[in-house]
């Protein structure tokens, strides 16, 4: 035996002998004190891919003739069943509440293409199942499910505090593929192609590129597609064809009518609207779920790739219609908060947008997966974070895993879920980064698609969960975490406090505290002052200074309600 094995016996003796071991003890009737903020000050997004959640409604999962593919490999890119109800029933069960979460972010589920396009280097057959591939914006996906399941879970999660953000994309329609063509009768399709056995491989040899008859699909008005008919797109980021996609004409004034195949498209709700350019409709559209459910906010995709005043107007109409929701339906709503938006803008950091100008709230970060080597001693960037953030509402929303970059090392998620959930600012959860969701098939030109496996609801990883659970519950009672003042109070072990100064929220947090450990919290709370660690539930009380406790790996000091008798 080690002569630290030896000495262990010895240390937790003199340990308990010192008095740690009674301010350790749980004091009844007491709870924490929440400052939880607003929204806007303290948001902690959870972003789920619906499809690749939890399967509430089987019966939906072929919608439009949508199959399943035999091997894990060749099935990276189709449905895979989940839907709205299935969200649902985990509200229901709690697993948002439990990680401390006040919105989902959910992934467009507004109707997609039907069918499939080439995915990779022709490697596997690519749906829309994450809901970047709009056909009709009006309607939902029936993959997804019905209005009343749509419905219940906005009602649901009101109920319990939390949003409802939408995925949503104004740059660009999806791709017209084959089954989508055949089901909106649009005549461009070579006959035989249900029977080709090769059809991965022969894909694009049975549609017409030269045919006229691309004009029943959205047309010149509407898109740049470089199909016959249409415009080309454009060499700069407003106008070009992203991966190939028809491009939405929204900078354009010109007053458009519906296309063919919505006019003639028998569950739309699309109808003309007078004197309406591009960018007047699809505002109308989306703001339409926002008016009709309830919706809290939107993500919002391709930010760069939209002009910034589509963008405000937007926002305008979208402020109108939760406005006009929340007036008619004054019980089923969170609380009396505007709608929020935050964009996607590739490459953006901590610092303020000049987008929040036209209509943003916040942008996502790309900055914070970028600095895990900073996890481990997180000073640095939390000091950065912290001035960069300077002041509410929040502007920036970080994130370790995400489905465009990669997944953060799963061996980590300990350390990158500590790095996230007290880093300043906002925060996105990442479907199963707590628990540990691996890595899906990758294929091997598109490996983004790994990100976006199936939750790992039979195998999660219970210790990972834990953990998160007990940080993001504690970020919720604490909007310091988010905007309050930062400041390092010792190094051995690492502390910090965030005190917010208009709420007077404050707390002190430890971080490699492992065992018996004094933490300073000197200028944040006072002496004979009972703390409360969040991350063992133990209780002690500061003196000259300190709190002396049994720690394990994360402190996470909170004050009490005072106690009742």
């Amino acid at each position: 035996m080690s002569l630290a094995r030896q000495l262990q016996p010895l240390a937790r003796a003199l340990f308990l002998a010192a008095g740690f071991f009674a301010a350790s003890l749980p004091v009844l009737g007491q709870a924490p004190i929440a400052t939880p903020g607003t929204f806007a000050e303290n948001p902690i997004i959870y972003f789920v891919m619906t499809d690749r959640f939890f399967n509430g409604n089987p019966a939906n999962d072929q919608s439009y003739g949508r199959q399943r593919e035999a091997t894990p490999k060749a099935d990276v890119g189709t449905f895979h069943g989940g839907d709205l109800k299935g969200l649902t029933l985990k509200l229901k069960e709690g697993w948002f509440k439990e990680l401390g979460v006040n919105a989902l972010w959910i992934t467009a589920p507004y109707e997609q293409i039907h069918g499939w396009v080439q995915g990779g280097q022709k490697e596997f057959k690519h749906y829309a199942y994450h809901g970047y591939y709009a056909l009709d914006y009006t309607v939902l996906d029936r993959n997804m499910g019905t209005p009343e399941e749509l419905r219940e879970l906005v009602d649901t999660a009101h109920a319990q505090g939390i949003r409802i953000l939408f995925d949503i994309v104004l740059n660009h329609p999806g791709y017209l593929d084959l089954q989508t063509a055949k089901d909106l009768k649009i005549d461009v399709l070579w006959p035989d192609w249900e029977k080709d056995a090769n059809l991965l491989r022969n894909y694009h040899n049975y549609i017409d590129y030269n045919s006229f008859k691309f004009g029943d699909w959205w047309g010149k008005p509407w898109v740049r597609a470089g199909l016959p008919g249409y415009l080309d797109g454009g060499k700069d980021d407003l106008t070009m064809q992203l991966a190939y996609l028809p491009d939405f004409r929204t900078e354009s004034t010109e007053a458009v009518k519906l296309p063919k195949f919505l006019k003639e498209k028998a569950d739309t709700k699309a109808v003309d609207l007078p004197n309406t350019p591009v960018r007047g409709y699809l505002i109308n559209w989306l703001t339409g779920w926002v008016r009709d459910y309830g919706i809290d906010g939107f993500r919002c995709d391709t930010v760069k790739h939209v002009e910034p005043e589509a963008w405000a107007a937007l926002k305008a109409e979208a402020l109108k219609a939760l406005a006009e929701f929340k007036t008619k339906n004054p019980t089923r709503k969170v609380d009396d908060a505007p709608f929020w938006m935050v964009g996607e803008y590739w490459g953006v950091g901590p610092t303020k947008h000049k987008l929040t100008g036209f209509g943003f709230d916040a942008m996502l970060n790309f900055d914070f997966q970028q600095q895990e080597g900073a996890f481990a001693k997180p000073e640095k960037l939390f000091k950065s974070y912290a001035q960069a953030q300077a002041g509410k509402p929040v502007h920036m929303l970080s994130y370790i895993s995400s489905h465009d970059t990669e997944l953060f090392d799963r061996a980590r998620l300990l350390e990158g879920g500590a790095a996230l959930l007290l880093a300043p600012g906002g925060v996105q959860i990442f479907y199963g980064d707590e628990t540990a969701r691996p890595l899906g098939p990758e294929p091997r030109t598109d490996q983004q698609q790994a990100t976006r496996s199936d939750m790992n609801w039979a195998k999660p990883d219970a210790k990972v969960l834990a953990h998160w659970r007990k940080l993001g519950t504690f970020r919720a009672r604490h909007r310091a975490l988010a905007t309050g003042e930062h400041k390092q109070l010792g190094d051995a072990p690492y502390t910090f406090s965030r005190v917010e100064a208009t709420s007077g929220d404050r707390v002190v947090v430890a971080l490699a505290a492992q065992g018996p450990v004094s933490v300073s919290v000197a200028g944040v709370f006072e002496d004979g002052q009972i703390l409360r660690d969040a991350y063992t539930g133990r209780t002690a009380k500061v003196a000259g200074g300190k709190v002396s406790l049994q720690a394990e790996q994360y402190v996470l000091l909170e004050r009490m309600q005072p106690e009742t008798h």
